[in-house]
């Protein structure tokens, strides 16, 4: 079932995603060569409790981890580990869902280690436009097609690359995985309309290869490319609004201005 939010419900899933912004932020510092993906998870776990927050992927469906923490081929769902020592050139992505007094925001980001090659920087480059051309799709009126096809043809067309196809976003709140899915490709004016209100999340999973993904890991979870290309993913947690789509999750005030819900909240832009 699809949910449009309240002036409340959008007020706490502001405050979650400041958290996991927050979180994110703080990875920057952390995230070098010669520390392993489990010392990501240990930050994370750390951060969330000091701010009282609630890591919502732990439990869900038997996984075990706070954070997902994916490396170079790895598309999503990478298990934190103490054997995986994070080198210079390598590109991982941290992907979390948190939640605080019940209000939940999702966010993956990419992290350049080191000194990485003009390939991982293109790729990050193409992956993060991407997903801000399809959070400028994400208006009342257009449909969930609208911001999959923008995304499809700036990564596939115009850049050559494989834009996944088993991964999507998804609606949020109240739960993690909520209606509507939505697709990193698609076909214009195909789709659900687009209402003020919803919450969703915008994710495109991007490979410098094929677009096909290996999902028979034995442990069940970390997806990694068919072919071993390079993979990124960037994700943010949106709000559409009569005021054009509120990134909730966003890290950076300045590059996001526009898309940042003014202090004055005014509860007509969800009607």
């Amino acid at each position: 079932m699809i949910t449009l939010k309240s002036e409340r419900e959008v007020k706490g899933m502001q405050k979650s995603g400041a958290v996991l912004a927050g979180m994110h932020l703080g990875l920057r510092d952390i995230i070098k060569p010669g520390i392993s993906s489990w010392d990501i998870e240990k930050f994370a776990v750390r951060y969330l409790a000091e701010n009282n927050a609630k890591a919502e992927e732990k439990g869900f469906e038997g996984y075990e981890y706070a954070t997902c923490v994916s490396v170079n081929n790895e598309v999503c769902h990478g298990f934190p580990r103490k054997d995986l020592l994070i080198k210079d050139g390598d590109l991982v992505k941290v992907d979390t869902v948190v939640s605080v007094d019940g209000y939940m925001s999702d966010s993956c980001w990419a992290y350049a280690v080191g000194d990485v090659s003009d390939e991982v920087k293109k790729l990050m480059d193409v992956t993060k436009k991407a997903l801000y051309l399809g959070i400028d799709a994400a208006v009342p009126g257009n449909r969930i097609g609208d911001i999959g096809h923008v995304m499809q043809h700036y990564i596939e067309d115009e850049n050559g690359y494989g834009d996944v196809r088993e991964f999507v976003g998804h609606g949020i709140q109240p739960t993690m995985h909520e209606d509507p899915m939505v697709p990193g490709y698609g076909d214009a004016g195909r789709g659900l309309r687009l209402k003020a209100g919803m919450t969703i999340t915008i994710e495109p999973m991007v490979n410098t290869g094929d677009w096909r993904c290996d999902t028979s890991a034995p442990d069940g979870w970390t997806v990694t490319t068919m072919d071993g290309s390079l993979s990124c993913q960037y994700e943010h947690t949106l709000v559409v609004t009569n005021d054009g789509p509120k990134i909730l999750t966003s890290q950076d005030p300045e590059f996001d201005a526009k898309y940042l819900l003014k202090p004055e909240f005014d509860a007509k832009i969800l009607k």
